[in-house]
């Protein structure tokens, strides 16, 4: 493969810092835009993408879904997200809460990791 950089000159992060929590839309060109998806989602998830889930990236990982009704967030893990995770998420959530209703919604519900 090929190392692709946005802006080759400018400064980059220390290679151990976390990438911050995302919430994708459905057919996002982060997950759909590329042969080899495997830098982002695991083989086990790959079939979501196409079916229009929207994703939660940890750390720059696909690790959960995300639905939004009544101007509530839900967030399905796709595998156990640690405590600090779980809270940057939530946070992440309430603030896509709170844009997607316009200000009239912070809640967000973040369900228990699969078996």
């Amino acid at each position: 493969g090929r190392e692709l950089l946005d802006l080759p000159g400018a400064p980059r992060p220390d290679p151990g810092t976390p990438a911050p929590v995302r919430f994708l839309p459905a057919f996002d060109n982060a997950v759909l835009g590329y042969q080899d998806r495997g830098r982002i989602i695991d083989d086990p998830h790959r079939g979501l993408s196409v079916t229009g889930a929207r994703f939660v990236l940890v750390d720059g990982r696909v690790s959960a879904t995300w639905t939004v009704e009544d101007g509530t967030v839900t967030v399905t893990p796709l595998r156990r997200l640690t405590r600090p995770e779980r809270a940057e998420v939530a946070e992440e959530g309430q603030a896509l809460a709170s844009f997607l209703s316009d200000g009239g919604s912070d809640r967000v519900t973040v369900g228990a990791a699969p078996p």
